[in-house]
C-alpha cells in the first residue's frame, strides 16, 4: 500500500508528462490510499477542465466515478490535530499536510511529485519518478 496525492491520482486520468509513471505505479503497487480530502481536489481539478471548456460534463463524471471505484475501500479521515500539528512544522498546507498525516498512520510512503512536500517530509516521501524506478 502507498498514499497518494490528488496530483498522482489526477496523473492517471488526465493526460500530463506524468502519466506513464502514474501508470507505472499503479502496476508496482495497486493499493492506493488517500485521505477523504482527494475527492474535493480533484473535482475541482474537473470543474476547471470543465470552465475552459477542456472536456464534457459527461467526461468529467466518467473520470470521477473510474476514480472513486479506484479509490473505495481506502480513503480516510485524518484528525485536525495531526494535520495542523504538521503544518504548524513546515510551511506545507493543510491539503498537503492530510496526505503525509495518512502516510505517517499507515506507515506507509506517500508518492508524490510535489516538490515541497518532498522536501519538508522527506522522512515519509518517495518522489513519483523514483518509487517506479526503484
Amino acid at each position: 500500500m502507498i498514499v497518494v496525492d490528488t496530483n498522482v491520482i489526477g496523473y492517471l486520468y488526465l493526460a500530463s508528462e506524468w502519466s506513464g509513471e502514474v501508470e507505472r505505479a499503479l502496476l508496482k503497487d495497486p493499493e492506493w490510499a488517500a485521505p477523504l480530502l482527494w475527492r474535493s481536489e480533484f473535482r475541482n481539478v474537473l470543474a476547471t477542465y470543465l470552465h475552459e471548456g477542456l472536456m464534457t460534463l459527461e467526461d468529467a463524471l466518467q473520470l470521477i466515478e473510474e476514480a472513486e471505484a479506484l479509490m473505495q475501500g481506502e480513503e480516510y479521515e485524518i484528525t485536525s490535530s495531526q494535520v495542523l500539528k504538521l503544518a504548524a512544522s513546515t510551511t506545507c498546507s493543510a491539503y498537503d499536510c492530510e496526505f503525509v498525516a495518512l502516510a505517517y498512520d499507515l506507515n506507509v510512503p506517500l508518492i508524490t511529485v510535489d516538490k515541497k512536500i518532498l522536501a519538508q517530509f522527506s522522512n515519509v516521501t518517495v518522489a513519483l519518478h523514483d518509487f517506479v524506478s526503484a
